[in-house]
């Protein structure tokens, strides 16, 4: 498949999400090229708070809310993502995410992503510099 407009801008999508920021081009482009367009109708719960995650999403079109103990803590839109987490750990959801409009993602299963880190080596080390980071900054925060 020859990388169109709309692939480029996936990739760029991809490269704003804190858990690829490290990957490079190539990895991203592999990493976009594993994701499946999903679309999902106004009120429909992508996550659901509490309930195991499986998936990561990126949003191409349309608007969500996101809510925690049934009240809105924020809204998003075209490049924004959750998810991340559950591709790793399939834990619990921490917040419930809610179409408003028609909601194109594009999105990766947990069972998924395992295979592409495993089959792609290279992302793994980048992947854990990542999250060793984010460790590092939640326990200064909690500290301190």
């Amino acid at each position: 498949m020859l990388p169109g407009m709309a692939d480029r801008e996936l990739v760029g999508m991809l490269r704003n999400v804190s858990l690829f920021k490290d990957l490079s081009a190539r990895d991203l482009d592999r990493l976009a090229g594993n994701l499946t367009e999903r679309t999902f109708a106004p009120g429909h719960e992508i996550a659901v708070e509490g309930h195991e995650g499986v998936g990561f999403f990126v949003i191409e079109s349309g608007e969500a809310t996101v809510s925690v103990g049934g009240k809105e803590i924020s809204r998003l839109g075209p490049g924004d993502h959750f998810g991340e987490f559950a591709l790793i750990d399939r834990g619990r959801r921490t917040a419930t995410v809610t179409a408003t409009s028609e909601l194109r993602c594009h999105g990766m299963t947990a069972w998924n992503f395992r295979p592409f880190v495993e089959s792609h080596a290279e992302v793994a080390w980048p992947l854990l510099q990542t999250l060793v980071a984010r460790l590092r900054d939640a326990e200064a925060r909690a500290s301190g």
